[in-house]
């Protein structure tokens, strides 16, 4: 019977899902997408909330980097704003002309004997697009995005336990806001020991680890067997802290977090080929030695 169990558990593929992340990810990132959304994040922050241009490159770095989207970090410090009217904005004008139908990767992904997902920040509109453009749009089993981690517009964070984690902290007393009521998050990183700690974000998106692991709730996805494709390193490195097994795509240098590393999503079957061998029968050894994985770049 242990024999038994053993050979089942040899039989079984490692992988029961891949998870892919959308932009410079599943296209290359001179595509020229990514640039053109910076340009236009950035003309709405003027345009729309009135934000000195002259601090707009400063503002939008530091919201990037301590709160994962510059959208989720504008509404922490404290600006409301509707989400289908920032995306509209913001994706609108994206060149998706760029985009040309990927054969090859089409192939690629449905000759893959597994479950297939997207997991994105970007909102349904803008995923349905570039999945048009590249001709995947039949590729996937479901798409986890924008509105499905943020189904509803949340003014406040909300006080529920079970509600996700967010950066920081609510506003306090001694929290450094202009007569506007906006936390002035330049002013609070120019201080040399800031006597405060940053304001909470009810956007719920990567890199949070909480929003990851509501992610895998939410479509039933077990992180230890599955295979997260991601061009972001913090984005990675959070994805391997909850278990999932990590792909940088973008670079063949493979940085702390993740197993593999693949300069493009085209270099697949080159650096990952035992996801096409999943379904063949592997040979079983008793001898009670244990296999070790050697991370793979390519």
């Amino acid at each position: 019977m242990e024999y038994e169990d053993r050979y089942r558990q040899c039989q079984r593929p490692k992988y029961d899902c891949l998870l892919f992340d959308l932009d410079d990810t599943l296209y290359p990132l001179n595509s020229g997408l990514a640039a053109m959304c910076t340009n236009n994040i950035r003309e709405y922050m003027v345009e729309k909330l009135g934000i000195d241009k002259n601090t707009i490159h400063h503002l939008s770095n530091l919201l990037y980097k301590n709160y994962g989207t510059t959208m989720a970090g504008l509404r922490a410090i404290g600006y409301d704003f509707d989400y289908d009217e920032y995306h509209s904005f913001v994706h609108g004008r994206l060149p998706y002309e760029n985009l040309k139908p990927d054969p090859v990767l089409r192939s690629l992904l449905l000759s893959l004997p597994f479950r297939k997902v997207i997991f994105t920040n970007a909102d349904s509109v803008h995923v349905a697009k570039v999945l048009n453009r590249l001709g995947l749009e039949d590729c996937f089993e479901a798409i986890i995005c924008f509105e499905t981690l943020n189904p509803f517009h949340k003014n406040v964070v909300s006080d529920d336990e079970d509600d996700i984690e967010f950066v920081g902290s609510m506003f306090t007393s001694e929290t450094p806001a202009g007569n506007n009521g906006i936390f002035n998050i330049i002013e609070h990183f120019s201080q040399p020991n800031p006597s405060t700690s940053l304001p909470k974000t009810p956007v719920v998106c990567k890199p949070s680890e909480a929003a990851i692991e509501r992610a895998l709730k939410i479509a039933k996805i077990n992180p230890h067997r599955t295979l997260f494709f991601e061009d972001s390193v913090r984005n990675v490195q959070s994805g391997k802290r909850v278990g999932l097994h990590t792909v940088l795509v973008g670079t063949s240098q493979r940085p702390k977090g993740a197993d593999y590393a693949l300069e493009s999503i085209h270099n697949i079957k080159e650096a990952l080929r035992e996801l096409w061998e999943a379904d063949k029968v592997s040979e079983v050894s008793y001898s009670g030695t244990v296999a070790v994985e050697t991370p793979v770049t390519a």
